[in-house]
């Protein structure tokens, strides 16, 4: 027992021995000279700064931030007064006119639909490049009524002949238009009605003075009259008168010849030249006022007031903006139509545009995320005078390009594309080179998620660029240039940093697409990229 105790006593004071010198030794790692702490806070030594080349596909794009408008804003307006002007009522006064029905924004317009109503009557839509400037019934000629009378065969109300002038089969089919409609085709008004009562009144007149006129010389020639007359002479005489009537009469007198009563061959011829003139002056009266009833009546029956018709040069239409209201009298601009189809409007800086191309395809994303594809249609200047900016301030009333019907467009859409597109196939050569932003328009076949979203903000993005197939790429800190021009990399190997010539290719996302020129460079080198 007291070997087995005495074995106890020797473990335990070689435990102790042990730990006090693991104790000992802990203590003397963590005390540190003066210098030791000095050189503890220096810091390391400078090393580059690397990044292992890559081998992927790139894909380069230009990103901008775009708004979704409609195509083609031009103002709306009417070219006169709807019906007669101002409307006589019965106790004499008349009232302005008025915007009895306003158009509704938002509403899609085609041709022969009613835009609004004015004093009850319609103001319709039809399609055509010449301005409705002026009314047109009958009688009237020139392109505008050509241009009428083939919408409304398009229409399905034939009028006849479509040659440009406006006869009774173009007012029949106006007739049966307006009744399709709900209205009644604007008749001759009041002041046209008391006008034609004055001119038939002036032809009555013109007549009953032509008859006066021939009976008073009628009876002037075939009259008979008498005189006596008395004087003092040496001879009496008594004599018969043959002239333009005759006559007889009794004379004394003193002298060599009496002749009181008679009238002489002068005095008849100068009768007859007076009657000859009155009967002329009453004949080109009523000439005159045969003429004028006669031009009047050909200008009188079924009119299209100035202000009933409005011509697009090409619909649907979509009313964009309403100025007026019910009750408003509708001068100057009542709204603003645009084009029914989207487009997307941007703007890029100079040395982006350089990158574009008309026709490249465009992915337009919404706030939301969803997406939609689209094409560039112009760039630079083109852009700025055909998009939803309205720079040409072509009003809806009219256009300059001959044609007719919904096709009147496409010479303008031609202009645009020969604007935008030059013989270095570089479209914003006008713009590009400066260092402000390029205007973009960017059209939408489809526009999906886009629909109701006019002036929604959305991302542009268009791809100006692709590698082909997957690449060595590194970034651009990586590349720098030595003093012949050419492009190197440094690479860190073997315990060094060696310069290894390249090409450049593709850059996109702050990469580029590098191929070895001289040396040997593979995926997972590492390159400097700084220091």
């Amino acid at each position: 027992m007291k070997r087995l105790g005495s074995r106890r006593q020797l473990g335990a004071l070689v435990g102790a021995v042990v730990l006090v010198g693991a104790g000992g030794w802990f203590a003397g790692t963590q005390v540190r000279s003066p210098a030791d702490a000095a050189a503890s806070h220096n810091a390391p030594k400078a090393g580059p700064v690397t990044v292992e080349v890559e081998r992927r596909s790139l894909t380069a794009t230009v990103v901008a931030t775009g708004t979704v408008a409609f195509t083609s804003p031009r103002p709306l307006s009417l070219a006169g007064a709807v019906g007669t002007g101002a409307v006589t009522s019965p106790a004499g006064e008349g009232s302005e006119q008025r915007v009895t029905k306003a158009p509704v924004a938002g509403t899609k317009v085609k041709e022969g639909d009613v835009l609004m109503t004015v004093n009850g009557r319609p103001v319709l839509a039809l399609a055509g490049p010449v301005p409705m400037y002026r009314a047109m019934g009958p009688g009237a000629t020139g392109d505008d009524v050509k241009q009428l009378q083939k919408a409304l065969r398009r229409l399905g109300f034939d009028p006849g002949s479509a040659g440009g002038t406006f006869g009774q089969g173009t007012a029949t089919a106006v007739t049966n238009w307006y009744r399709n409609k709900g209205y009644e085709a604007q008749q001759p008004s009041a002041e046209d009605q008391q006008q034609l009562g004055q001119l038939q009144q002036a032809v009555s007149s013109a007549q009953e003075a032509l008859l006066t006129t021939r009976s008073g010389s009628a009876g002037d020639g075939s009259g008979t009259g008498a005189g006596t007359g008395t004087g003092t002479g040496g001879k009496a005489s008594t004599g018969t008168e043959t002239g333009a009537g005759s006559g007889t009469g009794t004379g004394a007198g003193t002298g060599d010849e009496a002749n009181a009563g008679t009238r002489t061959d002068a005095q008849s011829s100068t009768d007859r030249q007076v009657q000859a003139i009155q009967l002329r002056s009453a004949q080109k009266s009523l000439d005159m006022a045969n003429n004028a009833l006669s031009s009047f009546r050909a200008t009188y029956g079924t009119k299209v007031p100035a202000g009933e018709v409005v011509f697009f040069p090409e619909l649907p239409v979509r009313l964009d903006k309403v100025t007026v209201k019910t009750g408003d009298a509708p001068s100057g601009p009542v709204g603003t139509v645009t084009g029914s189809e989207l487009l997307v409007e941007a703007a890029v800086p100079g040395e982006d545009a350089e990158l574009l191309r008309r026709g490249m395809p465009v992915e337009v994303t919404t706030t939301g995320g969803e997406k939609v594809k689209g094409k560039v249609e112009a760039i630079g200047s083109a852009a700025a005078s055909s998009g939803t900016t309205g720079g040409d301030g072509e009003a809806a009333t009219g256009a300059t390009s001959e044609g007719g019907g919904t096709g009147a467009a496409d010479a303008s859409d031609g202009a645009a594309d020969t604007d935008a597109t030059g013989t270095s196939g570089t479209d914003g050569a006008s713009g590009a080179s400066g260092p402000g932003p390029v205007q973009l328009r960017i059209s939408i076949p489809d526009p999906g998620p886009l629909a109701g979203q006019a002036e929604a903000s959305v991302k542009v993005t268009i791809e100006v660029g692709a590698s082909d197939g997957k690449v060595l790429t590194v970034p651009l800190a990586a590349i720098r240039t030595s003093a012949d021009g050419k492009a190197r990399v440094q690479v860190e190997r073997d315990g060094g940093v060696r310069d290894v010539s390249v090409t450049v290719g593709l850059s996109a996302a702050g990469l580029v697409e590098v191929k070895p020129a001289g040396g040997t460079l593979e995926q997972g080198d590492k390159v400097v990229v700084g220091k």
